[in-house]
C-alpha cells in the first residue's frame, strides 16, 4: 500500500473457501484477482476442453458469490505446467494465460524464485540474492503469498527496486493492451 503497488493474486479453489473476507479485501484495495484454477492439478495433463473449463469456472463462481462481479480473465497454469493445446483452451475461453512469452494470449511471468515451502523458507538474505540481481524493464514477478520471508521483505524489496528506477504497473492493465 505504502508503495501502491497493485498486486494480482492468483488464487485457488480452497483459498476462496477459506479467506473470502481477504478475497473481499484484496479486491477493495484495488488488487486483480486472477485464476490458478479451483483444485491445483497438473493443467498439462488435461486435454478435454470440458474438464479444462470446470477448473476455471468453479474458481469463476467462488468469485461471483463472494464479490458479485465477474473475474477477470487472466489464468496462471499451477506448478508452471501446461501444454499448447491448455494455451489454445484458455485462449477460447477469454483468457489471457500469465506464464512467459506472448503466445496464444499469454504474458509469462519473467523472475520468479522458491518461496512456496511454507516449512522451508528462503532467508532474507537468499530472497534478495535472487530477486535484486534478475529485475529487469518489464519484469513480472512471481512472489507466493504464502510466503513469510515475502511479506517480511516486501517493503524492503520495493524500496530498493524504487531507488534503482523502477515502478510498479498493474498486469491486468498490460495484458488488455497486448
Amino acid at each position: 500500500k505504502k508503495h501502491g503497488v497493485k498486486a494480482t493474486f492468483f488464487l485457488v479453489g480452497n483459498y476462496f473457501k477459506t479467506q473470502p473476507e481477504l478475497v473481499k479485501r484484496m479486491a477493495e484495495e484495488g488488487h486483480t484477482i486472477g485464476n490458478h484454477t479451483y483444485s491445483h492439478p497438473d493443467m498439462s495433463k488435461i486435454g478435454d476442453i470440458q474438464s479444462f473449463q470446470t477448473e476455471l469456472q468453479k474458481n469463476e463462481a467462488l468469485y461471483r458469490e463472494i464479490l458479485g462481479s465477474e473475474m477477470p480473465k487472466l489464468y496462471r497454469p499451477p506448478q508452471g505446467k501446461f501444454s499448447v493445446e491448455n494455451l489454445k483452451q484458455a485462449q477460447e475461453l477469454g483468457y489471457t494465460t500469465v506464464f512467459w512469452s506472448l503466445v496464444y494470449s499469454t504474458v509469462f511471468w519473467s523472475l520468479a524464485y522458491v518461496d512456496w515451502y511454507t516449512d522451508d523458507q528462503p532467508t532474507p538474505e537468499q530472497a534478495f540474492s535472487k530477486l535484486l540481481p534478475r529485475i529487469h524493464p518489464g519484469a513480472v514477478v512471481l512472489l507466493h503469498s504464502t510466503s513469510s520471508t515475502n511479506a517480511e521483505i516486501l517493503d524492503e524489496l520495493l524500496t530498493k527496486w524504487e531507488e534503482t528506477g523502477y515502478s510498479f504497473g498493474d498486469l491486468e492493465a498490460y495484458c488488455a493492451a497486448q
